[in-house]
């Protein structure tokens, strides 16, 4: 395979997971962090990284922004729960170093 089709492969599977991720509103991202590792905010910070890695400059909001498909903090109102006791204690014994 060459070089330009496995960038085009990569993005495509970038675009459905955050458009997965998009539909399921259902999933916290504690629950995310807590099972895999990463959520929708670590996604857009690397995102962002990946931006300024090639010179353009994004800022937080606009990376959440694309992953989310709508502003952080409407997608915080509409669909974010208060995380319970359980989700908090597995978050800092499974919490990453990223």
């Amino acid at each position: 395979m060459d070089k330009n089709t496995k960038t085009e492969l990569e993005a495509a599977v970038f675009r459905r997971l955050v458009s997965h991720l998009q539909g399921r509103t259902d999933v916290q991202n504690i629950d995310m962090m807590n099972l895999a590792g990463f959520c929708r905010n670590c996604l857009s910070n690397w995102y962002r990284d990946a931006a300024e890695e090639h010179g353009l400059e994004m800022d937080k909001e606009s990376s959440r922004e694309i992953v989310y498909g709508m502003p952080y903090s409407e997608w915080k109102e509409k669909f974010q729960s208060e995380a319970t006791a359980e989700q908090k204690a597995a978050f800092e014994v499974n919490k990453p170093e990223h």
